[in-house]
């Protein structure tokens, strides 16, 4: 195992330990698991979709458990208001004074459970606390505490009573993953841990050593014709004519906004960096395009009618931009 001066495990190993801590209870979600990891080293947040039961929530507290830092999770019900979320001031009778009462958001990682069951007040108040990483209650701000990961789930099978994500918003998120269902041979692996005593998950590392990790990614270097490729990735899906895919036009109605090239060099390099490398290269963003693509753009009715997905049409765009040769590493 690699040391670094300090004494601690070199980055990336301390990552890898990480993930193994948190494979000794999760299964079969390596993807899942490999992107909160890519959201955590470069300050994104994730909307994952699945439906009930593939463990979403045992991998985030895993994952809390893992890096030492605290978890919370909120159930997003019709009924939830903003104070619920990120606090309110409650009147104390006995001093006579307000005393500010912090949400559940004031923590490491939060699990936003259904979020498209709260409406769009309560959204709004969460998203803005992601984007700008505090909460004004009353006249006083109040930082939410680094490093900062917020995993929304969305069920994909039940729409009623729902308050579908408004574009603008879901645009905020880093990377949208979908979760699906375990093989046979991860299930029975599931169902024997089910029976077994639960494993306690051991803190590989702690909130500030995460820190440190994520100005190490950035410091990850980035070529300048992979900047280019991510911004023709993201420009294909509004001018997919320029690259020769005309025929989809008509499926999509908006592409992916610049803040998707930004978050998809972001997200290549906390990846790099993952894989032990100090250098991004051409398939590490090709290899996150759909995750940070996908919910970006906004799809047709002529779409929906043909039954075309997000994904089908970023396929044939990562297939039409044609990715940078590598001319050497650094």
């Amino acid at each position: 195992m690699d040391v670094s001066g300090n004494g601690h495990p070199a980055p990336t190993s301390a990552v890898e330990q990480v993930l193994y801590e948190v494979k000794k209870t999760i299964v079969g979600q390596d993807a899942l698991l490999e992107r909160l990891m890519v959201a955590l080293l470069s300050r994104g947040h994730i909307l994952v979709e699945g439906v009930p039961g593939l463990a979403k929530t045992l991998a985030v507290k895993a994952l809390a458990a893992a890096i030492g830092g605290q978890f919370h999770r909120v159930q997003f019900t019709p009924d939830l208001v903003p104070a619920d979320i990120v606090g309110t001031r409650v009147y104390h009778q006995a001093s006579g004074e307000f005393q500010v009462s912090l949400g559940p958001v004031f923590t490491n990682l939060l699990l936003a459970d259904e979020i498209n069951r709260a409406p769009a007040k309560v959204q709004s108040a969460l998203l803005e606390t992601m984007q700008e990483q505090q909460v004004t209650i009353g006249r006083e701000t109040h930082h939410i505490p680094r490093p900062f990961l917020v995993m929304a789930t969305q069920n994909p099978i039940e729409s009623e009573g729902t308050y579908p994500l408004p574009e603008a918003q879901v645009d905020r998120f880093m990377m949208k993953v979908l979760v699906g269902y375990p093989s046979p041979t991860e299930e029975f692996v599931i169902v024997e841990r089910a029976i077994a005593p639960a494993p306690v998950t051991q803190a590989i590392v702690d909130p500030e050593r995460l820190i440190r990790m994520q100005a190490q990614v950035e410091q990850v270097y980035v070529d300048p014709s992979l900047i280019e490729y991510s911004v023709r990735l993201a420009n294909a899906t509004r001018n997919p004519a320029e690259v020769g895919l005309g025929d989809l036009a008509r499926y999509v109605s908006f592409g992916a906004s610049p803040r998707a090239s930004i978050n998809l060099v972001l997200a290549g390099r906390a990846l790099a960096f993952l894989r032990g490398r100090d250098y991004v290269i051409a398939p590490d963003l090709a290899e996150l395009a759909h995750d940070v693509l996908r919910h970006r753009l906004v799809l047709s009715y002529e779409a929906l009618s043909d039954e075309v997905t997000a994904d089908m049409l970023l396929t044939q765009v990562l297939a039409a931009v044609p990715a940078p040769v590598p001319t050497g590493t650094r």
